[in-house]
């Protein structure tokens, strides 16, 4: 079995118990549902974002979050992989660790992105029906806000199987991955516009990868945003490639 062969066998491994967890993929959708409605409505009546929509401002965001925390929670399957003793049953197969690795990362990110195209096609009838208005969802849209989902789901899986190859237990993976998850969000601007943030925090906002992603998913769907779209495009790319090349080696360097 080449590399090849062991990342489609292993993605779709990944992808058959993602089909099973009926009720992952419920509570994947519903969440950023009702952050949408619930907070998005509550705080938009009290919240002005001059040229736009509170509900409009906030709706790349919580794609960004869905992504986010569906990415990175996804690593605790390595810890189960581990436990039930199926990951020493992989790696005795003619697979590299880096194949096995990156099959993990190809069916992490399916699962999100089959989520995220569930908060997309929501969005779509919010947009078309007036629901949210400011918020624009065509075909002009969902085309680069899918690249910009796939790249930034890549990377954060890629987060979320490091995190994962140093746990030992499911309960030490969720306290880790919450220590990185929250701040990731709520320092990304996904609620807020960072252009009012205080001096002393803009720096960890500019620090903060996801920052990028929701800028420019914010560029596409509201047509408002912070920086430029490729430039945004782009440190989400570089991020990428630079958390595989050290998701690689940490899968390398694991100890099953």
């Amino acid at each position: 079995m080449d590399d090849l062969s062991g990342i489609l066998a292993i993605w779709y491994r990944e992808y058959k118990v993602f089909r099973r967890e009926k009720s992952r993929i419920v509570a994947s959708i519903v969440t950023p549902v009702l952050w949408l409605f619930i907070f998005g409505g509550g705080l938009g009546s009290s919240v002005t974002i001059p040229g736009t929509n509170y509900q409009a401002f906030i709706y790349p965001g919580i794609l960004a979050q869905s992504v986010l925390f569906s990415s990175i929670f996804f690593g605790v399957y390595i810890v189960w992989d581990r436990k039930v003793d199926f990951l020493k049953e992989v790696l005795v197969a003619p697979v590299s660790r880096t194949g096995i690795f990156l099959g993990k990362v190809v069916g992490g990110a399916t699962d999100s992105l089959i989520q995220a195209a569930i908060l997309l096609l929501l969005g779509v009838i919010l947009s078309r029906t007036g629901a949210i208005a400011g918020l624009r969802l065509g075909v002009g849209q969902l085309v680069p806000g899918a690249l910009v989902l796939a790249v930034t789901t890549v990377a954060f899986v890629s987060v979320g199987l490091i995190i994962g190859s140093f746990m030992d237990s499911p309960e030490g993976f969720q306290l880790v991955s919450s220590f990185v998850v929250f701040p990731l969000f709520f320092l990304s601007g996904a609620l807020f516009p960072i252009d009012r943030l205080p001096g002393w925090l803009a720096p960890f906002t500019f620090l903060d990868p996801l920052t990028y992603a929701v800028d420019a998913l914010r560029a596409v769907m509201v047509g408002s945003s912070h920086f430029a779209f490729a430039f945004d495009l782009g440190v989400v790319a570089a991020f990428t490639v630079v958390i595989v090349a050290a998701g690689t080696r940490a899968f390398e360097r694991m100890k099953v």
